[in-house]
């Protein structure tokens, strides 16, 4: 009998047909992950192939889930409403073979800083499809957002007194808040009384009154309330709430809007048995909320609906690869790696859940309860705990999924470990799309001055 790992109900299964050539789909939405005798292949190439080319810790994406992921919601949105545009935000994976496929792909570019933007604009996204949404700026990122011609995102209104120093925009949008969001945790809610980004309705409405009057031809209207939100209901009521804050304002000043942009936030399941984000259901309550305020507020426009979209496109289209260095029995059994925190940090951050499977013995018994930790000097550094794993040997490979947002872009150099390498898996191929870094790297551009020595 061949058993296979069951991640999620067998319903619900996404994603392009295609011959195995032998391998065992493994149960769920993680369509590009099989079982191949046991071994966990992605898009049809060996983890233990991967492993052995390109080292370990490694991420390996797939490009048919990214591409896949961004066609079904954007897919779901256009159906429903001819002026709809989709931005990727950059800070999920900021790859730059990622970022030249979801620009291929028709996405527009969310920027959280200038860095962003350059590698927005290396791949050839055009100005006018890049939203600069920075916040706390300082003048030279307002400088460096001006000329680049992106679409300014400002996140207070002072802050357009001194971008008005370096010139005046022709799109310009303010970020709203919201008063409420919803996060899977409670670090990334992003909107409400604790939250530090965006303004009030009140402060807003002096904001958008300024930028009339300094001559700004394009206002639109942005929010980002929270991420990871997998409830339907959140969904009609966020955009409720945005868009009367926008008619309200639309309305005091006579203006009309060229966007309204409602952030992202779309969740992406973590555990297992969690349900996905319904997305077509969630696209046509989006909409319609959409439209009733569009309908009843004379004056506003036709402005074009905007989302951003980044864990939603590429967490789990990404995977961890990691070997096992060392196992420790203990008061507690610990199964230790070659990454960790300093590859992926939002476990330690805030408790983040990651499926963890055993990619070199798939098919084996799990018989025993581990902590999955890395090789960090910090007690926190923990991939999962209590998690249900064979038993494990040095050498054997773990693949924690659900990496590909959030993973490599918030990694570090902590300790003084190398960043890892990324790949992509394009049509059944590996290709290399970010060399490892060397210990050579970790002293290359800093001189010590002689009279230190």
């Amino acid at each position: 009998m061949v058993r296979t790992t069951r991640l999620y109900p067998r319903p619900k299964l996404t994603g392009t047909p295609r011959k195995t050539d032998g391998g065992i789909p493994l149960a769920g939405i993680y369509d590009y992950l099989e079982d191949k005798d046991g071994i966990l292949t992605v898009d049809g190439v060996s983890s233990v192939e991967l492993a052995s080319r390109f080292g370990t810790p490694l991420y390996v994406y797939s490009a048919r889930r990214i591409r896949d992921n961004y066609r079904r919601i954007h897919d779901a949105f256009a159906a429903r409403r001819e002026n709809f545009r989709a931005n990727y935000a950059v800070k999920a994976n900021n790859n730059l073979s990622v970022l030249d496929l979801l620009r291929q792909e028709g996405a527009g570019a969310d920027c959280a800083g200038p860095g962003e933007i350059r590698m927005a604009r290396s791949v050839g996204f055009p100005p006018d499809r890049i939203l600069y949404s920075g916040n706390y700026n300082s003048d030279e990122e307002l400088r460096y957002g001006l000329e680049s011609g992106a679409v300014i995102n400002l996140d207070d209104g002072p802050l357009l007194e001194r971008l008005l120093k370096f010139g005046t925009p022709e799109a310009l949008c303010f970020r709203i808040n919201p008063g409420f969001g919803k996060g899977a945790y409670p670090g990334v809610v992003t909107a409400g009384p604790d939250a530090k980004f965006g303004m009030r309705e009140r402060e807003a409405l002096k904001a958008y009154r300024r930028a009339k009057e300094a001559g700004i031809e394009r206002l639109g209207v942005h929010m980002m309330a929270g991420s990871n939100v997998l409830e339907t209901p959140y969904w009609a009521a966020i955009t409720d709430r945005l868009t009367g804050i926008a008619a309200r304002i639309a309305k005091a000043l006579r203006i009309e809007l060229d966007f309204i942009d409602l952030g992202g936030g779309f969740g992406v399941p973590s555990k297992i048995g969690e349900t996905p984000l319904p997305i077509q259901d969630v696209a046509k309550k989006v909409v319609d909320a959409y439209e009733r305020r569009l309908a009843s507020t004379p004056g506003i426009g036709d402005p074009t609906l905007m989302i951003e979209p980044g864990r939603y496109l590429v967490s789990d289209a990404g995977i961890l690869l990691a070997s096992v260095t060392h196992v420790k029995t203990s008061a507690k059994r610990f199964v230790g790696c070659d990454a960790g925190m300093n590859t992926l940090l939002r476990p330690a951050l805030y408790g983040a859940y990651h499926e963890i499977l055993p990619a070199t013995k798939l098919r084996a018994r799990r018989s025993v309860r581990a902590n999955v930790t890395g090789p960090i000097c910090e007690n926190t550094d923990m991939l999962g705990k209590d998690r249900r794993l064979p038993r494990l040997e040095v050498g054997d490979l773990l693949a924690v999924l659900n990496a590909g947002a959030y993973g490599y872009a918030m990694a570090s150099r902590f300790n003084s470990r190398p960043m890892p390498a990324e790949v992509l898996v394009v049509d059944g191929v590996a290709r290399l799309v970010r060399e490892r870094e060397t210990l050579d790297d970790l002293v290359r551009g800093e001189p010590v001055p002689s009279a230190v020595a």
